[in-house]
């Protein structure tokens, strides 16, 4: 009699365990589908509930009832949306911090070194260094020793314009 109520305590451990390895099973796949489906979107949003549902997961693999592990998801996912997702998209809206590279030259101002035509074209000096020009306005033409303001650099060209406001000092002298 001690055996057939020792198997059946055995059964009952295995059934209470196969249902906790299952319940951890079905989280984890919940938890990679909502994962591969951030990686697909790009969302942040989905990601965060892949998070809950990892976390549920291992609610289950410890053993907590349904009802805690819906509990679990549930409060880790608003606790990361909540919290993390309008930090990270207030970041994602946010411009670049710093200008680098030819973005930091556009809006400084520069001398002309030669007439700028957009028929020749023409050279100025920014910051101590001799660039390529070109006319802003294709019909004007800029004479050597005009201050210009920098519109924007086209791969190695300088598009620029006569300055509007008073020289702010380039690092070059004006040139007679």
């Amino acid at each position: 009699m001690a055996t057939g109520s020792s198997h059946a305590m055995r059964q009952d451990r295995t059934e209470v365990y196969a249902s906790a390895v299952d319940a951890w099973a079905v989280w984890l796949i919940i938890g990679v589908a909502f994962a591969v489906a951030e990686v697909m979107t790009l969302t942040l949003v989905l990601g965060m509930l892949a998070t809950g549902a990892a976390a549920a997961a291992l609610a289950a693999a410890l053993g907590a009832s349904t009802i805690w592990q819906l509990v679990v998801f549930c409060a880790v996912s608003a606790l990361l949306l909540g919290g993390v997702f309008p930090i990270a998209r207030r970041h994602r809206k946010a411009p670049p911090s710093m200008k680098s590279g030819t973005e930091r030259l556009v809006g400084t101002q520069a001398i002309t070194l030669t007439d700028v035509t957009t028929a020749v074209g023409g050279r100025v000096r920014i910051g101590g260094e001799t660039w390529t020009a070109r006319p802003y306005d294709v019909s004007q033409v800029i004479p050597a020793g005009e201050w210009v303001d920098i519109k924007a650099i086209d791969g190695v060209t300088a598009v620029v314009h006569p300055t509007t406001s008073p020289v702010t000092g380039s690092g070059s002298e004006r040139i007679s």
